[in-house]
């Protein structure tokens, strides 16, 4: 995400329901950004229609004013076939539900809720992303 992406985005948008997207499953965060913290939620363990369902429920839940996602890249920033499903999973999550996306660099995440001994990496790793998102807002 770049440093133009970041503050395009609205003050109006304050809380965030983030995803760690996978083809089995995705991992859910939320968080908002006067705290600028994430808290994960989960994982959804579907697939296709079953996964926007659960998606829904989420967003019904917690009335997000935005999504993030996370993009996968290689350690040299180069794109590979998981980036493409990421980012259309980010474009069907716009169409679904009418609410902005973000996307945000994700190398690494899943390694890292590992190193911090988390029982549920997808959902862990979709928190990180959002803090990271969170934290580089104005």
């Amino acid at each position: 995400m770049s440093l133009t992406e970041v503050t395009a985005v609205p003050q109006t948008q304050q809380t965030f329901l983030a995803f760690d997207y996978g083809l089995k499953r995705t991992g859910v965060a939320v968080g908002n950004r006067l705290m600028k913290t994430a808290t994960p939620q989960g994982t959804i363990a579907a697939e296709g229609d079953a996964r926007f369902v659960k998606i829904a429920e989420r967003i019904k839940e917690w009335q997000p004013d935005a999504l993030v996602i996370g993009v996968p890249t290689h350690p040299d920033g180069a794109e590979h076939e998981n980036t493409l499903r990421a980012r259309k999973f980010g474009r069907q999550l716009r169409g679904r539900f009418g609410l902005a996306v973000y996307e945000v660099d994700e190398r690494y995440t899943t390694t890292e809720a590992h190193s911090y001994g988390a029982k549920d990496a997808d959902a862990a790793a979709a928190a990180i992303i959002l803090e990271q998102f969170l934290r580089n807002l104005p």
